[in-house]
């Protein structure tokens, strides 16, 4: 048989999933893998989504969407961002924020074409670059700068195949939020090199205490070289709806339509009705469930930070906790592996994020406070037997 394309085999699967699928068949497991809300999609959404398909929603909707989500997204991101879209050209609804990545990887990115990302930074990204035949080029990222690029390295990165950089504010694994100087900064490389910026939104909505998720697209001169990438997922519980979107030059975005016609046509025409209740009904729930991230995410730091040989980065958005395991002397992948071996505990490595982030794991608290205070207690537990 003729080979298969070199992209497909380029690209391996996701430790996070490996370290979800070992414990599969584990009785009494408790899992921080999954970067999944465990809240249900609030009832006027689903009741939006039911009266839709009721009303005859069952058909294909507009490639780009339906329009009164499309107005909606771009009355949404002014009020978020101060910035105005042209909901019939700048905006496209996608299957998840997965997809709107991806339609921007494609339609920016040509064989050879370097994407620029941060290390750590989430494992699907490099992956879609080398599916769209791109280069991932790697930074290295550090608390120091709450996990997000120092303008001196990521100046240095740059070269003439260099087209965008990607930049993740509230970032995952880290929990890091760039800030307004730090933003200027990489605005102002990016305008200088003559680049393109897609910036990935997703927990633009989970951020705690003073800290603020500002966008990049925000700044001078930016609005027309900034890809923005949001979604409904973590946002509104709405993970298995996949609905996401993004927002950017209509050049850009026609070309996503173009693409998005031959890849599945449209997204599912009840989950853009429920999407659309999302954002024009009550946000109450939105709020109880980030003051409830905020109180797991206080219960995370006060316990590893009381933990033997772990340090816990303090996290400023998202719902992950970024753990330093250098004290131990052992590989994040060896930590992991004997952690779920002796107390059935599942963490994630730190290579699944980058290179140089093997001194890490990745805890996800997007769980019940019952799970949180049992698995540190065995996390605490492993700790104190390993360190004698």
């Amino acid at each position: 048989m003729k080979p298969l394309s070199q992209a497909t085999t380029t690209v391996i699967p996701s430790p996070i999933r490996e370290m979800f699928n070992k414990a599969l068949g584990m009785e009494d497991v408790i899992s921080f893998t999954v970067g999944e809300p465990n809240f249900e999609t609030p009832k006027h959404i689903v009741e939006a989504a039911v009266k839709a398909l009721r009303s005859g929603a069952h058909r294909y909707t507009p490639n780009a969407g339906i329009l009164p989500l499309r107005q909606a997204i771009c009355e949404a991101t002014l009020k978020s961002h101060g910035i105005c879209y042209d909901p019939d050209t700048e905006v496209i609804v996608t299957a998840g924020g997965m997809e709107a990545l991806i339609l921007t990887m494609m339609t920016l990115l040509d064989a050879g074409d370097e994407l620029i990302l941060s290390d750590p930074c989430w494992t699907n990204y490099s992956r879609q670059v080398l599916l769209c035949s791109g280069q991932p080029k790697f930074v290295p990222v550090t608390a120091e700068n709450n996990f997000m690029f120092s303008p001196e390295l990521l100046e240095q990165a740059i070269t003439d195949r260099t087209k965008a950089i990607l930049i993740n504010s509230p970032a995952n694994p880290t929990g890091g939020v760039a800030t307004k100087a730090a933003l200027e900064k990489m605005a102002e490389i990016a305008r200088k090199h003559d680049l393109y910026v897609i910036t990935d939104e997703v927990y633009q909505r989970i951020v705690y205490g003073d800290h603020q998720a500002l966008s990049i697209a925000s700044l001078p001169q930016m609005k027309e070289r900034t890809i923005i990438i949001n979604s409904f997922s973590k946002t509104y519980a709405m993970t298995g709806w996949r609905v996401g979107y993004a927002i950017g030059p209509s050049q850009v975005i026609a070309n996503m339509v173009k693409l998005q016609e031959n890849v599945v046509a449209c997204v599912n025409s009840a989950a853009q009705f429920g999407a659309l209740a999302a954002l024009t009904g009550p946000q109450d729930a939105v709020d109880d469930m980030v003051s409830a991230y905020a109180k797991r995410r206080d219960m995370i730091v006060e316990e590893f930070n009381t933990i033997p040989a772990l340090r816990c980065f303090a996290p400023q958005g998202t719902f992950y906790g970024f753990i330093d395991i250098s004290e131990t002397g052992m590989k994040a992948s060896d930590f992991a592996l004997d952690l779920l071996k002796e107390e059935r505990v599942i963490l994630v490595p730190g290579h699944a994020f980058g290179t140089d982030s093997d001194r890490y794991v990745r805890i996800s608290f997007a769980t019940s406070e019952a799970n949180i205070l049992e698995g540190t207690a065995r996390i605490r537990r492993y700790m104190q037997k390993r360190m004698k």
